[in-house]
């Protein structure tokens, strides 16, 4: 195909369009600390103010993914920024749990606008062999998020409030909203009927699978929550996926699936994000509550990940040319694996070094993993599908992070409860806020001592499973990406992408009124 010859300026749009949802999340797991102190909130609130944004963002990933394959992949991911830049500012200025929560619901709603158009439009913008390199350009701009978001929020933080954390979100987003405007020309998939059924059920079963993770760990299987929740996603994602076999419009297409490449790799990411999902929400908290780092110490904590990342990310970009994406990825999970079992290993007094030496060996599993599984995937997807086949990657992957959160906060606080003495007092037994407010209320420095290393055991279990689901992962990638069009190769994804883009080049070798009309 023809390449577009904006192509490496629409890549900046892309970056800084993801930028904001990374920085978002990163520099919530450094404000938890500040935020359950100021504004009251105990560990269901911090779980729902994570939880909420997830929930809503799986729920309508795959019909953001569908609308802009529809109604054009730059349109909509500048309205999902608009929508996140301004939900931003209802967070930043809440004074309960329950406004901060309603503020992520809305983020949740623009972020899923975003994050399928930015990788639908990056893949068919660029061909196959300049994929590799735009897809690693794209994480290692993640890194830098990963890294900055923390360390500018612990410095907002530090100097202002936790609020300050969310209005960074505003100018970023403006800034790509307007270099959107600027330079992306539009570009969309073939003309297909709206599936309002589909959409519909996508919503309901999505929504209701996630509730049901979330839960489940606290109420149990039995509960009439839990089961109506699993019965309605089940229910709803049936009718879903029967909608999907009979029309002849289908919102997702399922022979997706039939792809061992996109099957593979979407179902050990799920695995991945599973463990990283619960990582920052439990290595913030124990970074500050029991090594007692500030919050700007925290953020400083992550520039071994990051710098790791982005030199790996070069190198795992060679070796990707010589080494089966399979391979390169399941040896990056492995490394990460390690990661997690340094983690396992800290413990009450341990200082910057040992907590450094951890984020480091994580950063160079993911620089050598995550862009091999990336490009392996997005190139199993043919163009036409682009926004809703890395929306249903998006929804899987969010799925697990929903599941992390959940599954992990409940081992976090079930060891932590186990492993305070049966004297402590009831407030104290469940959560280390509680511990520390209660023992800074009666200056009981012995019930600060049991809750930091109640919470080190618990914290140590949490990443030993962690890194279970990531050996886990490595397996399912060299049994399940072996074969089905190669390591990394499309089944015919580069032709396919002809259709997706002829919008964007097109209007990007024309001229301004080819653009508009195509806008």
């Amino acid at each position: 195909m023809e390449r577009n010859p904006r192509r490496w300026l629409i890549l900046v749009v892309l970056c800084l369009s993801s930028l904001v949802l990374v920085v978002d999340n990163m520099v919530l797991t450094v404000s938890i600390p500040p935020i359950a102190e100021d504004l009251g909130a105990g560990a269901q609130d911090i779980q729902w103010i994570i939880d909420s944004y997830i929930l809503v963002f799986a729920g309508l990933l795959l019909t953001s993914g569908s609308l802009s394959d529809r109604f054009g992949r730059r349109k909509v991911m500048i309205v999902g920024l608009v929508l996140f830049g301004a939900a931003s500012l209802v967070a930043a200025f809440a004074d309960s749990p329950g406004q901060l929560i309603a503020g992520r619901v809305l983020m949740g709603v623009g972020g899923a606008l975003v994050m399928p158009s930015t990788l639908s439009i990056l893949i068919t913008v660029f061909d196959d062999e300049e994929r590799p390199k735009a897809i690693a350009a794209w994480t290692a701009v993640a890194m830098i998020g990963l890294v900055g978001g923390p360390v500018l929020g612990g410095a907002l933080i530090a100097h202002f409030w936790w609020g300050a954390v969310f209005l960074l979100n505003v100018p970023v987003a403006a800034v790509a909203i307007l270099a959107a405007v600027l330079l992306m020309p539009e570009s969309k998939g073939p003309w297909r009927r709206p599936d309002l059924p589909g959409m519909a059920l996508s919503m309901v079963g999505m929504a209701a699978l996630v509730w049901s993770i979330i839960v489940l760990p606290r109420d149990g299987f039995t509960s009439a929550g839990t089961l109506g929740a699993m019965a309605l996603a089940v229910a709803a994602l049936t009718g879903f996926a029967v909608r999907q076999v009979r029309t002849d419009a289908p919102m997702v297409p399922l022979k997706l699936f039939r792809n061992r490449v996109f099957t593979g790799a979407s179902f050990s990411l799920v695995l991945l994000t599973f463990a990283t999902g619960g990582l920052m929400l439990v290595l913030t908290q124990h970074l500050q509550f029991v090594l007692e780092f500030s919050p700007t110490d925290t953020g400083l904590a992550f520039i071994p990940l990051a710098v790791a990342s982005l030199l790996f990310n070069g190198v795992g970009a060679a070796l990707g040319k010589k080494v089966p994406a399979r391979v390169l990825t399941a040896v990056g999970m492995l490394v990460i694996a390690g990661g997690f079992g340094l983690l396992a290993t800290l413990s009450v007094g341990d200082g910057f070094t040992k907590v450094a030496l951890a984020m480091l060996v994580l950063g160079v599993g993911s620089g050598l993993g995550m862009p091999a599984a990336a490009n392996a995937l997005m190139g199993a997807i043919p163009g036409e599908h682009a926004g809703v086949g890395s929306a249903l990657n998006d929804t899987i992957q969010q799925s697990g992070a929903a599941l992390g959160v959940a599954v992990l906060g409940t081992v976090l606080s079930g060891t932590y409860t186990g492993a305070m003495p049966d004297g402590a007092p009831a407030a104290a037994r469940h959560d280390i806020t509680g511990a520390l407010a209660v023992a800074g209320s009666t200056g009981d420095g012995g019930l600060v001592a049991a809750a930091r290393e109640a919470f080190n055991t618990a914290t140590s279990t949490t990443f030993t499973v962690g890194g279970i689901a990531v050996v886990a992962a490595a397996g399912l990638t060299l049994v399940l990406m072996r074969g089905g069009g190669g390591d990394g190769d499309g089944d015919g994804s580069a032709k396919a992408a002809d259709a997706g883009e002829s919008a964007g080049s097109a209007g990007s070798a024309g001229s301004a009124g080819s653009l508009e009309t195509a806008g």
